[in-house]
């Protein structure tokens, strides 16, 4: 029983060690979930068949060991040359009209029957009549021939056409037959011929109701006709024997080989994606996406270090690089001439947006070299997409302001089109063959990469990341909360302005997020609201409410206005990036003011008590407000400043912060530091308004 125990105790041990290992490794697991479930979608994406092993472009020396048919094979035709064909088989392809012999049979009937009523025998003598019968049916005959074409048939009159008659067809021309509106004049013409022109009104009443169309299209016909002939088309020009030498090492890749090449690649990639090899393909294909997308998280891992340990903004990353790599595949499987449709530069945009520059580049760079499996045409198409994307990266600035985008679109759509005009140069040492077409692909590109905005904004919403746009939102003065700052606590609102002129002014100098840092320094008192009067900036009387307050107590006041700052700014859906500027304005510091105050009153002294909860500042950005905080404020207690008190009063502020250790995480440089305290003094020097001392 007592062993039985120790087993169980022993199980239930490991069982907690290993969900406790579990749980700190749900981060990196969940980082490994992503990167295998990236892997299979982007793979299944991919189309079925295999990669042909050589690479050539039009016009250019091909650059291998002599090529020689491996097999039999068809040169096909191109698409344009398959869609000219038929456009001539549709031209040349006569319509198919049949005969209604029951109309004309009706038509004799009908004139022996009213032949009386218009030529009576009182009238007229035995020969009359007869002579006026005879040419009456001679009409008939000559306008029946090849009958009558019922009204709105649009054809040419030099057409031909095939008549059915009695299931038999015959050419005839479109000429031969009546139309309805020409059978007055037709009529009067054979009356006149017969020397019968004076009897032209009566014989007129008479053919009006009797003349009927007995010709119509055969709409089935014509088109079982026309479907024979084009699946007689052949999509083939020629064979090539096994063994005959295509294109040898050095040679121009031009028209001729070039379509016998194309063949030969579509023939070997239709053939190798059999069922034999359809593994090693695929393991294939798997191996050199997992090699693309281990690059990115090594990246992630090394240079941006805040991002991996971020699962929300991996994800984002990984989602718009299988955003992409399925509509590319989807343009391709549907159309591969509309490839340039995809707007790829959205990538690079976006990244560089909601991150930065290098980040999004990167990014940009494996996406293209994924879909170089997809596109036809991969190294034009990737050799596009990269210069578009660092295009992109050069020119794309400061979203928020609506020109910018605009200017960027302009420009990657112009570099689209260039690249695209050289490549066709450098291909058919001309621009006669051009497919304009194409031309309007890049120009659609460029108006569909302008809803990055509206993207921009969805992606704020469903991955809660933060934008230069939200942040110059933020910024405005006139939001509510900071209306509802400047009304609670008018001193901590004139003290967070000063801040956050201060601290954009540093983050110019440095080349940090300006606005990001503009922003963090509006909101980052905004827990003073709650208590205003304990904060010395808001005091406008003599009355201190710390005087009736432990020192204990005053110190955790002015702590706790970091903590109930972030609520309030969750509960008004400030972001998370413009609450990490709340969180650690203050890192780790000491209300030192109050921690002297209590050891000079005797009692025990917890430092715990009288330190900021923390954490420490981890970017430049926040160390920056940290230290502007800390430079504004204490500033106040200067009394006639000079150039040389002001120096040494920075100096000896940001020492202190350093001293403590509160920049370790801030991946800021002592050059940079410098450059910070340079520009407060510039800063500070102007506010009091100092001016240089001549001497006397």
């Amino acid at each position: 029983m007592i062993l039985y125990f120790s087993i169980f105790e022993l199980d239930t041990s490991c069982m907690r060690k290993f969900f406790d290992i579990l749980f700190k490794s749900q981060s990196l697991i969940y980082k490994y979930l992503l990167y295998l479930a990236s892997l299979f979608c982007i793979v299944f994406f991919f189309p079925k068949g295999g990669q042909f092993k050589y690479e050539f472009q039009k016009g250019k020396p091909w650059q291998y060991e002599n090529l020689y048919a491996p097999f039999d094979f068809s040169i096909k035709k191109t698409q344009n040359e398959i869609e000219k064909e038929k456009k001539e088989i549709n031209a040349i392809q006569l319509s198919y009209y049949r005969y209604n012999d029951q109309v004309v049979k009706k038509a004799y009937t009908d004139f022996e029957a009213k032949f009386p009523l218009f030529f009576p025998d009182r009238d007229y003598n035995k020969n009359q009549l007869k002579s006026l019968h005879t040419a009456g049916k001679e009409v008939l005959n000559e306008v029946y021939a090849f009958g009558i074409l019922p009204e709105g048939i649009q054809t040419s009159q030099s057409e031909a056409i095939y008549l059915v008659k009695k299931n038999e067809a015959d050419r005839v021309q479109f000429e031969k037959l009546y139309e309805r509106s020409e059978l007055v004049v037709a009529v009067n013409r054979l009356l006149r011929n017969k020397g019968l022109r004076s009897f032209s009104d009566t014989y007129q009443k008479l053919f009006t109701d009797l003349l009927k169309p007995n010709v119509k299209l055969d709409k089935k016909l014509s088109e079982n006709a026309q479907n024979e002939a084009l699946s007689q088309l052949s999509n083939t020009r020629g064979t090539v024997d096994e063994g005959k030498l295509i294109v040898a090492k050095g040679e121009v890749v031009e028209a001729g080989n070039f379509k016998i090449l194309n063949s030969l690649k579509q023939e070997y990639e239709s053939e190798l994606w059999a069922a034999s090899n359809y593994y090693f393909i695929l393991f294939g294909y798997t191996i050199l996406v997992a090699l693309v997308l281990m690059m990115l998280l090594l990246f992630l891992k090394k240079y941006r270090t805040d991002i991996y340990q971020n699962n929300v903004k991996v994800t984002f990353i990984f989602f718009n690089i299988l955003l992409m790599v399925f509509v590319t595949t989807l343009v391709v499987k549907y159309n591969e001439a509309y490839i340039f449709v995809v707007p790829l530069c959205i990538l690079p945009l976006i990244l560089k947006t909601f991150f930065d520059a290098r980040l999004g580049l990167f990014v940009h760079v494996l996406t293209v070299l994924i879909l170089g499996f997809v596109v036809p045409s991969s190294f034009e198409y990737i050799f596009l997409q990269i210069i578009a994307g660092i295009v992109t990266i050069l020119t794309v600035s400061e979203l928020y302001k609506r020109a910018n985008l605009f200017i960027s679109v302009g420009q990657i759509t112009l570099i689209y089109i260039i690249g695209y005009l050289a490549f066709h140069i450098i291909r058919e040492g001309n621009l006669d063959n051009i497919v304009w077409a194409t031309l309007g692909l890049f120009l659609l590109n460029g108006m569909i990469t302008l809803f990055a905005q509206p993207l921009i904004y969805a992606y704020e919403k469903l991955f809660g990341l933060v934008s230069d746009v939200s942040l110059l939102e933020l910024s405005d003065t006139n939001s509510r909360l900071l209306k509802e700052l400047g009304n609670k606590a008018p001193g901590t609102f004139h003290h967070s302005l000063q801040v956050a002129n201060l601290a954009e002014a540093a983050a110019n100098e440095i080349g940090a997020n300006a606005m990001l840092v503009r922003v963090g320094a509006l909101y980052h008192d905004v827990g003073k609201m709650n208590r205003p009067t304990y904060f010395t900036e808001n005091q406008i009387t003599n009355v201190n409410p710390h005087d009736e307050l432990s020192a204990k107590d005053s110190a955790k006041i002015i702590i706790d206005h970091v903590i109930e700052g972030i609520e309030i700014a969750r509960k008004n859906n400030i972001p998370d990036r413009v609450i990490d500027f709340i969180r650690c304005h203050h890192g780790t510091t000491m209300v030192y003011y109050f921690f002297k105050k209590q050891q000079e009153s005797g009692g025990v002294v917890n430092e715990e008590d009288f330190t900021y909860p923390g954490p420490i500042p981890f970017s430049k950005e926040t160390a920056i407000l940290m230290m502007a905080d800390s430079v504004e404020a204490a500033s106040k207690s200067l009394k006639n400043p000079t150039f040389l008190i002001i120096d040494e009063f920075v100096d000896k502020i940001i020492a202190g912060q350093m001293a403590a250790k509160q920049f370790l995480n801030a991946d800021i440089t002592f050059k940079e530091i410098e450059s910070i305290k340079k520009i407060f003094k510039q800063k500070l020097t102007n506010i009091y308004h100092l001016r240089v001392e001549y001497p006397e």
